[in-house]
């Protein structure tokens, strides 16, 4: 009978625009090219979470942040070659959503003599077509992966003046980078959505609005890279209402908001937005819809 051995192991699926993070296994365990998770053996009394951020770091030189849950998934092998003598080998391997910063500098290989020689982003595509070649356990833990899911309902501001509408540059702490939105953003807890539409829009533009009445509501679903650097299927709730500018406010006097997720505000010439010239989010395109249709009415 042959001896019987058993591993826990830790691993991340670490995702970011439609490319998987891989570690290539050392010849000594695999003679020709094979990538696998970053992650590896539990130490003794080492909780898993702590594993995978060691073995992360390790492989790839990265720091990741790991996610509350995981999937568990059973090797069986029993006739196996292990520590130069066949075994009958059983692995239990955890495997945890990850993320890294968007930021974050290329992976590299920090340890020396370990289990792999090499890290880099393959695309999931490759991956999932055979052109990476992985071990079994990347498809398993692919196809049981699930993006982080995030809800959030968020107040805006149609403001027109002059053929032009005041707009917003979303930053990269934002989805949609570089596009334009309408002045507004999350409603606090607790937090009445007009006062919210002026607080944001105060933040934001530095201008003080009068709101109106409810314009239009208006939904949209966006799966991605989130700006924290993890896989996530965001949707966003917008109620957009319409405002003025108080007598004798300057519309020109715009500040520009410090570290959030807008970084530029700007009175855009609606012919720009309504041709594509100026890229913009969809809720703008629904608020001047619902505008135009009122103004018809």
């Amino acid at each position: 009978m042959r001896e019987q051995m058993q591993r826990v192991a830790a691993y991340a699926v670490i995702l970011r625009d439609g490319e998987i993070l891989l570690s290539r296994l050392a010849p000594r365990l695999a003679r020709e090219e094979l990538w696998t998770l970053p992650g590896g053996g539990l130490d003794h009394g080492e909780d898993p979470r702590d594993a995978v951020v060691r073995e992360v770091q390790e492989e790839t030189g990265l720091a990741v942040t790991i996610g509350p849950t995981a999937h568990t998934f059973s090797f069986h092998q029993p006739d196996a070659w292990r520590k130069g003598r066949r075994a009958d080998a059983h692995s239990l391997r955890i495997v945890y959503d990850g993320w890294v910063p968007v930021d974050a500098p290329a992976p590299r290989v920090v340890e020396v003599d370990g289990s792999t020689v090499d890290a880099a982003w393959h695309p999931v595509a490759d991956v999932l077509a055979g052109t990476v070649p992985t071990v079994g356990l990347v498809k398993e833990a692919l196809a049981a992966h699930e993006p982080a899911r995030l809800q959030r309902t968020a107040a805006y501001a149609l403001l027109v003046r002059d053929d032009a509408v005041l707009l917003t540059r979303v930053s990269p702490r934002g989805f949609h980078t570089g596009s334009w939105a309408l002045p507004g953003g999350g409603i606090d807890q607790g937090e009445a959505p007009r006062d919210a539409v002026l607080r944001e829009v105060r933040e934001e533009t530095g201008l003080t609005c009068v709101v109106g009445e409810v314009l239009v509501v208006d939904d949209e679903r966006v799966r991605g890279t989130a700006p924290s650097g993890r896989d996530e299927e965001f949707h966003a709730i917008g109620i957009v209402f319409r405002a003025t500018l108080p007598d004798g406010a300057d519309p020109l006097a715009l500040t520009v908001e410090d570290g959030g997720t807008t970084d530029a505000a700007a009175w855009v010439s609606l012919a720009d937005v309504t041709s594509g010239a100026v890229p913009v989010v969809s809720l703008v395109h629904a608020a001047l819809a619902a505008r135009e249709g009122g103004q018809r009415a």
